[in-house]
């Protein structure tokens, strides 16, 4: 599980997180979904403690991320954007590189990567130099990498972003195979990434969350495109959406009513 409480990140006078709250349950997939440079690559990265918040807390399956840092970690699976590949290594030499630094015991290796590699579709690549494999082949490593620790909880940030849309497909279905186990956090820009694959969305505008629901909850024949718009709209022109709701209202009391 992890539970984001009231987390803000300042830089100088730019405030790039503003109380940021939400939660995603065990097995969820969550979908972070905001503009670019809505704050959602700083949110992650303060998430899987890769970068200190000014105030807030974050809590990974109990464990405070900043207070029990290390602990916290351990039960993360992080793939950023870039997957930090090796280019010179083989797939299987950085798989167990990665393992190894993430405590999998030396019994445990072998069983751990070929498990991974199996998992993300890497069995026919494992012997390759990373540097050599195509965009997306460097996701499924990178993903590998990101699970070979068999961690409860999955931060994924853009996994499909570069893909052509036979890899995007293939990625899709891999996380999706994911999340029995394993509480997921997927960030994304791309609208069909979270209809497709999510069950719950968080949606951040200019560092602040406007909407967290549930897929199933959001209103009947809305489109996440609608909802995201909307959301998105109110944050950005709250004084006109509180005049259109007066109005709607307004209207409402006129039906009932009748002419006044």
């Amino acid at each position: 599980m992890i539970e984001v409480k009231n987390l803000t990140k300042v830089y100088g006078n730019l405030v790039a997180v503003n109380d940021v709250s939400f939660k995603a349950e065990p097995g969820q997939i969550l979908g972070f979904l905001g503009p670019n440079g809505a704050g959602k690559t700083t949110t992650m990265r303060i998430i899987t403690g890769f970068m200190p918040a000014t105030s807030g807390t974050v809590l990974i399956d109990g464990l405070d991320i900043f207070n029990q840092s290390l602990q916290a970690r351990r039960r993360i699976g992080y793939l950023p954007e870039n997957p930090p590949l090796y280019a010179d290594m083989r797939v299987n030499s950085y798989l167990r590189f990665v393992a190894k630094l993430k405590g999998v015991p030396r019994g445990a290796l072998d069983e751990s990567i070929e498990h991974v590699a199996k998992v993300c579709g890497l069995e026919e690549v494992i012997g390759r130099i990373c540097g050599q494999l195509s965009k997306g082949f460097r996701q499924r490593v990178g993903l590998a990498a990101s699970l070979v620790h068999n961690p409860p909880v999955v931060v994924l940030d853009e996994p499909t972003i570069g893909l052509d849309p036979r890899q995007i497909r293939e990625i899709r279905s891999l996380i999706r195979g994911l999340s029995a186990k394993r509480t997921i956090v997927l960030s994304t820009h791309i609208l069909p990434e979270v209809s497709q694959i999510c069950d719950k969305v968080v949606i951040i505008n200019d560092g602040r969350v406007v909407l967290e629901e549930l897929l199933d909850k959001l209103p009947a024949g809305s489109s996440l495109e609608d909802v995201f718009l909307n959301a998105i709209a109110k944050e950005q022109h709250p004084d006109a959406a509180g005049a259109e709701l007066e109005l709607e209202e307004v209207g409402a009391g006129r039906t009932s009513l009748g002419p006044q």
